[in-house]
């Protein structure tokens, strides 16, 4: 993966004046646009399109101690107007264009290379699974997107839940893991910034059809996941679980995301105040050569 990741960074420094989707990208190192997108962010904290526009602005800078007019960079770099240009070059830069053009300071944004670096020598145990289609059926609401501590509102979810629901996720649970779950999806930002809302349920996974107690349902097709327990303090030993199976499993892995989404399950520790064994799941797919 890291490799497909250098080569879309080179894609982009040949395709700076004309790229027209940030899917094009994706498409040209043969990974799936969402996979890319995730592990990108995850390794430096920003998304493809802001990575892209701040290597736009940092050309278009230099080329404006060169002489070229404001004019030609705005259209070259893919503006629909001078406007456009100018507002988006002095909230990167800080200065206007000809500001930029007649003192001659020049903003760098420089091209990013990917490599390995291991991180303190700790493994990350994790299992590959292959489960046939089944549903998620329980309580579900939109939550604010929230990347560490603890969210209010799911603690709010969790409490709305009533015994008739409860005694129906029971009857209904009939598949591994048979465990009460947590599942994120339809996220606003497509989890790639801690911002806008998904949709969270808590429930049970379930091969049955007649579902009641006003539950809520989300089907999942046929997947390979990848599953990666994880114990200590809760949430964030989780939290940080999460983090590194997409800054560091995915980057070196031969496996890529196949949805966006994922779920896990979390048993606290009745002899230990605030600790847990977590599990997450997440559907994946071989990666192309």
């Amino acid at each position: 993966m890291l490799k497909k990741l250098n080569h879309g960074m080179e894609y982009i420094e040949a395709h700076l004046e004309d790229i027209a989707s940030l899917e094009e990208i994706a498409a040209h190192v043969r990974v799936s646009d969402c996979h890319f997108r995730r592990i990108f962010f995850a390794l430096t904290n920003m998304t493809l399109g802001e990575y892209v526009k701040n290597r736009r602005l940092s050309e278009a800078n230099r080329e404006l101690l060169q002489g070229v007019p404001v004019t030609e960079l705005a259209f070259k770099y893919g503006y629909q107007s001078v406007d456009g240009f100018t507002r988006a070059f002095k909230k990167w830069s800080g200065i206007l264009p000809s500001q930029a053009a007649r003192q001659k300071q020049c903003k760098s944004f420089q091209k990013l290379q990917f490599v390995v670096t291991m991180k303190g020598g700790t493994s990350m145990e994790y299992k590959i699974v292959e489960k046939p289609a089944f549903v998620f059926a329980g309580v579900s609401k939109r939550v604010p997107l929230q990347f560490e501590g603890v969210n209010n509102e799911i603690l709010k979810l969790v409490q709305s839940i009533t015994q008739e629901q409860r005694e129906e996720m029971h009857r209904l649970q009939n598949t591994e893991p048979r465990e009460i779950v947590n599942v994120s999806y339809e996220s606003d930002t497509s989890f790639l910034e801690e911002a806008g809302e998904l949709t969270h349920l808590i429930g049970v996974l379930t091969t049955k059809t007649d579902i009641g107690a006003g539950l809520d349902t989300f089907p999942v097709s046929a997947h390979t996941w990848a599953v990666f327990p994880n114990e200590g303090a809760f949430p964030s030993v989780m939290q940080s679980t999460m983090a590194r199976i997409y800054s560091e499993w995915f980057p070196v892995s031969d496996y890529e995301l196949a949805e966006a989404f994922s779920f896990s399950f979390t048993k606290m520790d009745p002899e230990k105040a605030g600790h847990a064994y977590s599990e997450i799941w997440i559907p994946v797919k071989k990666s192309q050569p």
